[in-house]
């Protein structure tokens, strides 16, 4: 143990060998290939290295394996198969020969983070253009060793042919730097020097995915398996569950007596920042429980029963910012006119959570020198940041290795942990393991952000939508400061911006000649929770309202919902989202009918319905996002006012489906995801803080409840990727609430649908 911890491996050594279960933070460091310094110190952090470098991108090692280091974070989406794919398929290299590297800030580039579904449109790029060019290099090195053309070259499985001679990859150039600059860095399919898509071998092929055998066997080494000597284990010590953003937890008092009996037990304090640390873990979590520590009292929040009517009071009192954010055409006057119109609907959509089954965890070992911090971040590179101001430390002196977690919907507490962890080890003097508990994960996230939405539109004689406004309160992001940042001082409240109504799901991909998109800003500060992009980010709040209302104003033309948004698609949408519309019917066997048109008596009453939306543009072409359709099947339980979800037919067009079973994985998950958030999942806070603790008081999806999910993908090899992480699971919610609609005759226009709220809608229209 103590020869592997005074060891200092190489960039490329490690790369080459990487993966293992670390048992000693020295064993990490040195330096980036190629860079000055013969020994870094453990915590180097020379990241990140340049972007047109092929280098920093791909390692080709003697053995004639290759290493790709995207800067993707693979937390169990599976999108790191077709990051390989790419690579292997550019290189022609057999995908068994290809390795994925995890993130680390002293190895890998920055390519921004793994969020918005952006792993194969945005990353995959500068992969395949990393791929390309190499192979171009190692064709012309093999070339001037054999003495014949390029073009008299062939390759198979990393081994280049010609002449009736062979060389590997590994013997041309095994283990020593390509030092080949990338003329363009970001290559689009079928880009030269990359393949023609019809030239393709291994991207668009079903490749089992290289991280589930360890997980089934739980082999998996995750970051709460991560141990080293001497580390300590940690605990927060803060309210159960946060107030108003931004009060924080101002701390008037700490009694230190209140733990002087549990044996090693050390309390960690900065500012309103206060921790425990303890030798043995269960020390750790009886500490934070039984310190006694006076807070003081936080401003007065509405209160989750009253979020609405504050909202609409505030408007009312003038403490509301409206903007207009789109106005094509006059809706006013095409709204009179129009023989069909449906006047203001009003949809809601409350708080909902991050909260991966698994606490938040990181490890790290601060020192004057510098720190390395295991995380599972989205983005190692703005972790880094966050740990750097935690601790005061430079910038390049602060390691993030990512290790996976317990996944990972958008932006959770991640950096709150990895920063807590940091700033935790460095007043204690030794390295750290911090596990947040479930009322920290559940108190303290960053929620996904509210909704209120008014939806009016008017349809014409032929059945066209004519006119449409929506209205949507926003509150303001409360941007990236982490928690741990606040509370010790390190950081203060950024000043709020406006918050903005989404409208990537507001009929953007239907032909509406007038429309209005009016967005509300909110008065954040001492009345709203701190928010975070949870997965979808606003889309599936949008949706919930206009998806929903595109099928109200179906019924009130006396429409079939697939005919009437077949009928009313945009020319830039028709060709991608009829595909996916025109599939999930035909494998659902849609059969065409105005909806609530054959009501069912009888207590259990089931129906169909459909939504379809739009979401993430591409980065290579920001006018086409990706596009998903879907039709549920549901069961109402009258009674108990029980949703059941049975079945649902998701389709996604994706442009080109690299992985197409991993996006088939991804539309499962998303579909199962949507139906947690649909009709279960709802925040609950009091006057004062999040109420909402645990699996109970924030319940989510059981195993039981899952519906059957049939996957599929519209192939299309003639487009660019775009997200498939995301978007099948935005159209869920309004397709069920469709779907109640239809099984009813009754609308349901707040989510999530739980039993109660149901109950209470069928309730008011018998009343009615």
């Amino acid at each position: 143990m103590t020869e592997m911890l005074k060891k200092e491996f190489s960039r490329r050594s490690f790369v080459k060998g990487g993966g293992a279960l670390v048992v000693g933070f020295s064993a990490l460091g040195a330096s980036v290939a190629g860079r000055a310094g013969a020994a870094d110190s453990p915590f180097a952090s020379n990241g990140p290295p340049a972007l047109n470098e092929v280098d920093s991108f791909l390692m080709i090692h003697a053995d004639n394996t290759a290493s790709v280091m995207s800067g993707h974070t693979e937390f169990g989406q599976g999108s790191s198969v077709g990051i390989v794919l790419i690579a292997a398929e550019e290189l022609d290299m057999a995908v068994s020969q290809v390795k994925f590297i995890n993130p680390d800030t002293n190895l890998t580039p920055s390519t921004g983070g793994t969020t918005a579904s952006n792993t194969i449109s945005t990353k995959g790029r500068s992969v395949r253009a990393a791929a390309a060019y190499a192979k171009q290099a190692l064709l012309g090195m093999a070339a001037t060793q054999l003495g014949i053309p390029v073009a008299s070259l062939t390759v198979s499985d990393g081994v280049v042919s010609g002449g009736g001679r062979s060389l590997s990859y590994g013997t041309l150039i095994g283990d020593k730097r390509f030092a080949v600059m990338m003329p363009n860095a970001t290559l689009s399919t079928g880009q030269a020097p990359a393949k023609a898509p019809n030239q393709y071998k291994l991207v668009g092929s079903r490749v089992p995915r290289f991280d589930i055998p360890d997980k089934v066997t739980g082999t998996y080494v995750y970051v709460h398996n991560i141990r080293v000597p001497g580390m300590l284990h940690a605990r927060l010590v803060r309210p159960r569950g946060q107030s108003a953003y931004p009060s924080g937890a101002p701390v008037l008092s700490v009694d230190g007596s209140s733990i002087s009996h549990i044996r090693g037990a050390h309390i960690v304090r900065k500012g309103d920042f206060l921790a425990v640390v303890a030798a043995k873990e269960y020390d750790a979590i009886q500490a934070a429980a039984q310190l006694k520590v006076q807070w003081a009292e936080p401003p007065a929040m509405a209160g989750s029963g009253n979020l609405w009517k504050q909202m609409r009071d505030f408007d009312t009192e003038g403490k509301v910012a409206a903007r207009i954010q789109v106005n094509t055409g006059d809706v006013d006057s095409a709204f009179a006119a129009a023989p069909v119109k449906l006047s203001a609907r009003s949809y809601k959509v409350g708080y909902q959570a991050h909260l991966g089954i698994g606490p938040i965890c990181a490890v790290a070992d601060t020192t004057p020198q510098g720190a390395v911090v295991f995380s599972n971040t989205q983005n190692v590179y703005t972790t880094r940041q966050h740990v750097a101001n935690a601790t005061g430390l430079p910038l390049n002196n602060v390691r993030i290795r990512y290790v996976e977690g317990s996944s990972v919907y958008g932006m959770a507490p991640y950096d709150d942990g990895a920063a807590a962890a940091a700033l935790i080890s460095q007043l204690a003097g030794a390295p750290v393991r911090l596990q947040f508990m479930r009322w920290d994960d559940h108190g303290w996230d960053n929620h996904g952000n509210p909704l209120l939405a008014d939806v009016r539109g008017a349809v014409d004689a032929n059945g066209k939508i004519v006119a449409y406004e929506y209205t949507g309160f926003a509150q303001p992001g409360t941007g990236l400061t982490q928690t741990t940042l606040q509370l010790s001082g390190a950081s203060a409240p950024p000043t709020p911006g406006l918050g903005s109504a989404e409208v990537g799901n507001t009929v953007v991909v239907y032909d509406v000649p007038n429309r209005r998109i009016v967005g509300k800003s909110l008065p954040l500060f001492n009345n709203y929770l701190k928010l975070g992009f949870l997965r979808g980010v606003a889309n599936a709040q949008a949706a919930f309202a206009s998806e929903q209302f595109i099928d109200e104003l179906a019924y009130a033309a006396k429409t079939d919902p697939v005919e009437f948004r077949r009928r009313n698609l945009n020319a830039a949408s028709s060709d991608r989202l009829s595909s996916a519309l025109e599939t999930a019917a035909k494998l659902a066997n849609w059969q065409p009918r105005v909806a609530a048109s054959e009501l069912k008596t009888g207590n259990i009453v089931s129906g169909r319905g459909v939504a379809l939306t739009t979401i993430f543009p591409s980065g290579s072409n920001p006018d086409v996002p990706s596009q998903a359709a879907v039709v549920v099947d549901i069961e109402v339980d009258k009674k108990t006012g029980k949703i059941t979800v049975t079945d649902a037919w998701a389709v996604l067009n994706a442009g080109l489906a690299v992985s197409p079973g991993t996006m088939e994985n991804q539309i499962i998950g998303a579909v199962i995801h949507g139906v947690s958030r649909s009709l279960h999942e709802d925040m609950v806070f009091d006057t004062k803080r999040v109420m909402s603790l645990d699996w109970v008081t924030y319940p989510i999806l059981r195993f039981k409840e899952s519906p059957r999910v049939h996957p599929a993908i519209v192939q299309r090899l003639d487009l660019q990727p775009t997200g498939a992480g995301e978007p099948a699971l935005v159209p869920v919610a309004p397709a069920i609430a469709n779907v109640f609609f239809d099984a009813t005759g009754v609308r349901i226009r707040q989510m999530p649908m739980t039993p109660a709220r149901v109950r209470g809608v069928l309730t008011m229209s018998a009343v009615r």
